[in-house]
C-alpha cells in the first residue's frame, strides 16, 4: 500500500471477518459474557488515558496517542493493583508467564498453505457470496473514511491512488487466504496515524516494519489491555464525526439511511452492515416515494423542497470522479490537451506589466483616434 499508492493507510485481518468465520462459516464454540461498569476501575483507568490523548493533541504534542498507550499499560503490567493486567488468576498468569518471556516467535505449521477446495455446497457459495460483498463494502467505507480524515479527496470526490489501493487491497485479501488468516484489509486504526500527520506511503511503510518487528516481541503487544488502546479509537471516531455535518438532515429521505448507517455500524460492529442498512433504506424510501408520484400521475407529490440533486457531484473535463484515475491522462492525451490533469490544471502566469502596457497602449490609440 505504502509503495503502490503511497497513501499512509496500513492493512492488517479484519476481526469481523474473523469472527463472522469463527462462528458462522466454521460453527459456534460458544460465549463468554464481559459485562463492564463504571465502577470498575479498569473503566476509570481507560478514562484517564482518553483524557491525556485528548489533551496532548490540543497541545499539538507529536505522538500523543502512543503516549497514552504506553502510560496506561505499564500502569496495568504491576500486578499488585486493582488495574492490573495480570491478576493472580489461571489467566493472568498465564498472561504474566507470557509477557515474562518478552521474546517469542511462533511458527505458521498448520495454516500456511491449507487450502481445500469444495464448492459443491450451497453453505461455502453463501460464505463466498457473504465475504465478497462485506469486503467491498468494508474497503469502500475505510479507504474514504481515512482519505476525507486526511483532506485527500479531490473536487470529484475522488482521491489519487483509489484505484491502486483496491488493487492492493484486493491482494491483501487473497494472499491472507494463503497464510490461514482472516481477510487482510485497510483498517480503521489508521486514522491515528493520519492524526498524528501521516500523509505519504512513508507511514505504511513504517507500521509495515513495526508488524514485522513485533513478531519477535509478542509478549509484549499481546499485553497491552484493551483500556488502553480502547480510547484511542474513540479519539479517532470524533475526529471522523466531522464529516456528519456534510449530510442533508433536511430532508427525511437522506436523513432516516443515514442514521440507519451510524448507528448499525457501532451495534453490529460492522462496517457493511451500515452501509446495507443505508444503501437498502434508501432506496426503498425514495423509490416507493417515487413510484407513488409517478402512478399517480403527479397527482401526488412528496416534499422535495429539501432534496439535492442525485448529481450534486462533479466530474472533471477528463473524467475525473467518474473514470479510473489511470484513465484520466489518457481521455486528455485523446483529446490532444496533454497527458495529465496536473499539465491541463497548470495555472496561468500573466505578466502583469506588459497587461498594464498594452491596457495603455489600446487607449492611447482610442484617443488619437478620436482626435483625428
Amino acid at each position: 500500500m505504502g509503495i503502490f499508492t503511497n497513501l499512509p493507510l496500513a492493512l492488517a485481518p479484519g476481526m469481523g471477518m474473523n469472527a463472522y468465520f469463527a462462528y458462522t462459516v466454521v460453527g459456534f464454540h460458544g460465549s463468554e459474557k464481559y459485562c463492564h461498569h463504571m465502577e470498575s476501575p479498569t473503566t476509570w483507568l481507560g478514562i484517564l488515558g482518553f483524557l491525556i490523548i485528548v489533551i496532548l493533541l490540543l497541545f499539538r504534542v507529536k505522538g500523543s496517542i502512543f503516549i497514552g498507550i504506553v502510560f496506561i499499560s505499564i500502569i496495568s503490567w504491576f500486578r499488585n493493583s486493582e488495574v492490573t493486567y495480570f491478576p493472580y488468576t489461571d489467566e493472568g498468569n498465564a498472561r504474566f508467564n507470557f509477557f515474562k518471556s518478552v521474546v517469542g516467535f511462533h511458527t505458521m505449521e498448520k495454516t500456511l498453505g491449507a487450502m481445500h477446495f469444495n464448492l459443491g455446497s450451497s453453505d461455502v457459495w453463501l460464505a463466498i457470496i457473504t465475504f465478497l460483498y462485506i469486503d467491498m463494502l468494508d474497503t469502500t467505507g475505510v479507504l474514504y473514511s481515512m482519505a476525507r480524515l486526511g483532506d485527500f479527496l479531490d473536487e470529484t470526490g475522488d482521491f489519487e491512488g483509489s484505484n491502486a489501493a483496491f488493487i492492493c487491497n484486493a491482494s491483501s485479501i487473497s494472499i491472507s487466504a494463503i497464510f490461514g488468516t482472516s481477510s487482510v484489509a485497510t483498517y480503521f486504526e489508521s486514522g491515528s496515524g493520519i492524526t498524528e500527520g501521516g500523509r505519504t506511503g512513508i507511514t505504511s511503510l513504517t507500521v509495515s516494519f513495526f508488524f514485522f518487528f513485533s513478531l519477535f516481541f509478542a509478549p509484549i503487544f499481546v499485553s497491552i489491555p484493551p483500556w488502553a488502546s480502547g480510547p484511542v479509537l474513540i479519539v479517532i471516531g470524533s475526529m471522523m464525526a466531522k464529516s456528519i455535518k456534510d449530510i442533508n438532515w433536511k430532508y427525511i429521505g437522506d436523513a432516516v439511511p443515514s442514521f440507519l448507517t451510524l448507528i448499525i455500524m457501532p451495534l453490529t460492529y460492522n462496517v457493511a452492515y451500515g452501509l446495507i442498512a443505508g444503501i437498502v433504506s434508501y432506496m426503498i424510501i425514495n423509490t416507493t416515494a417515487w413510484l407513488i408520484e409517478t402512478v399517480s400521475f403527479g397527482r401526488i407529490t412528496y416534499d422535495k423542497s429539501d432534496k439535492e440533486p442525485l448529481g450534486n457531484f462533479k466530474v472533471g473535463s477528463g473524467g475525473e470522479g467518474l473514470l479510473p484515475i489511470w484513465l484520466v491522462p489518457v481521455v486528455y492525451r485523446i483529446r490532444g490537451g496533454g497527458g495529465s490533469t496536473a499539465e491541463i490544471n497548470q495555472p496561468i502566469e500573466i505578466n502583469e506589466t506588459t497587461e498594464i502596457n498594452n491596457v495603455n497602449r489600446d487607449v492611447a490609440v482610442d484617443v488619437d483616434r478620436r482626435n483625428e
